[in-house]
């Protein structure tokens, strides 16, 4: 199983969440319960430059074999004490294609679900592909924000460059789809990737929303 995190912290807490995001992974990495896990700052998603970046929301996603037990482990009760909001989606991939630090991390699980959707972007950028692909950005983002069918949608990465990507949820599917096939910005965008080869590694997947509580808005 899944579980994804979002955070929102006051700005007196912002040296915790940093030196979080430094040390939650020695604690994650032992813990029997974790596989998978990417601890993630958080963005407007909508230039995916370093001015896009939202301190006071922070973020984590794990695969877990138990949920529950997940919730009420040390990393997340401490970020639960410092944070005056938290958002958390258990998710089941529906599909995934490319990688994510190397590894591919969501194994498809789910079929014919007619549920809310989440989809998760990530690419590592080359180096000298940034400004091209900063300049492609805008037109996409401006019409994710607007499709027909987003619940809500933000920017995601591991660093304040070249490692970025987006957390959105769907009311469906199809929503998702159409976007992805119909939008002529999204379009242009997978056109451009093609002609540019601007990403060192990508990855899309998709997941079945099996719980969610709280909100990303």
């Amino acid at each position: 199983m899944i579980v994804a995190y979002f955070w929102r912290i006051e700005p007196v807490a912002v040296p915790y969440a940093i030196f979080a995001m430094a040390l939650d992974r020695f604690v994650l990495h032992r813990s029997s319960n974790v596989g998978f896990y990417k601890s993630l700052g958080t963005g407007k998603g909508e230039t995916f430059t370093p001015a896009d970046a939202n301190a006071l929301r922070w973020g984590l996603i794990a695969q877990v074999n138990d949920v529950d037990e997940f919730d009420q482990s040390f990393i997340v009760k401490k970020w639960r004490k410092n944070s005056v909001e938290e958002f958390r989606a258990v998710l089941e991939p529906i599909s995934s294609h490319g990688k994510w630090a190397g590894k591919e991390p969501f194994e498809p699980t789910v079929k014919d679900w007619e549920g809310p959707v989440v989809a998760i972007t990530r690419a590592r950028i080359k180096w000298h592909q940034n400004f091209r692909f900063w300049s492609s950005v805008p037109p996409v983002t401006l019409s994710l924000k607007s499709a027909p069918g987003l619940v809500s949608a933000i920017g995601i990465g591991e660093a304040p460059i070249g490692l970025q990507g987006t957390f959105s949820l769907w009311e469906s599917a199809a929503a998702i789809k159409n976007f992805a096939y119909k939008g002529a910005a999204h379009k242009k965008a997978i056109a451009d990737t093609a002609t540019y080869n601007w990403y060192a590694e990508e990855l899309f997947a998709r997941f079945a929303v099996k719980d969610m509580r709280g909100s990303i808005s």
